[in-house]
């Protein structure tokens, strides 16, 4: 938990009363490996704050699942879209390393921003940093190639991309596991 305060901490000033109620409604869960945290068709009750692992977001398919989002530590994970309306979710998201995730249910969000000075701050940044990955997805699509994709990503994360699957980069920048490999090859 000291993780996301010290987050906070870098952002904004966060007063110990605000801190007292935000923490008590923070959940702290565990995943293995490879678990799934949310399945197609639940709703997205949480918002998530990653303290250790790698998360992804990914629409399963038969043979080849396709992974359009990754979370580190020290960001923000949630289907955010789906947090919003409460529908179910159309993708899943799940853990590709042994993950710790420190919650907070949108109810529990709704207390905090009435509640508290720093609420709707915490919300809007959390907001924020889900928006500008979103954005930075988006625009890589558009204007890059799936070379300076993966030099981008590995650039970002150069320690962490030796913990994702190569089949999951490949989706992720939009290409084929084989074309990953002549890519990786050529730049080595």
């Amino acid at each position: 938990m000291i993780e996301i305060k010290r987050y906070f901490e870098k952002i904004v000033d966060i007063s110990e009363k605000d801190w007292d109620v935000f923490s008590s409604k923070l959940v702290k869960r565990e995943f293995k490996k490879k678990s799934v945290i949310l399945k197609v068709g639940e709703k997205e009750n949480y918002l998530s704050f990653i303290e250790r692992g790698i998360i992804r977001k990914c629409i399963p398919k038969e043979f080849d699942d396709l992974t359009f989002e990754f979370g580190f530590a020290g960001n923000f994970i949630t289907a955010y879209d789906y947090f919003l309306t409460q529908q179910p979710t159309s993708y899943q998201i799940e853990a590709i390393t042994d993950s710790i995730l420190w919650s907070i249910s949108y109810a529990d969000l709704q207390i905090i921003y009435n509640c508290t000075n720093i609420g709707n701050t915490i919300g809007r940044l959390a907001t924020e940093g889900q928006f500008i990955i979103k954005a930075k997805r988006e625009l890589s699509l558009l204007n890059q190639s799936a070379e300076e994709r993966y030099l981008n990503l590995f650039t970002e994360q150069p320690q962490l991309l030796q913990l994702i699957p190569l089949k999951y980069i490949a989706s992720y920048i939009g290409i084929t596991p084989q074309a990953l490999s002549r890519i990786r090859k050529r730049i080595s």
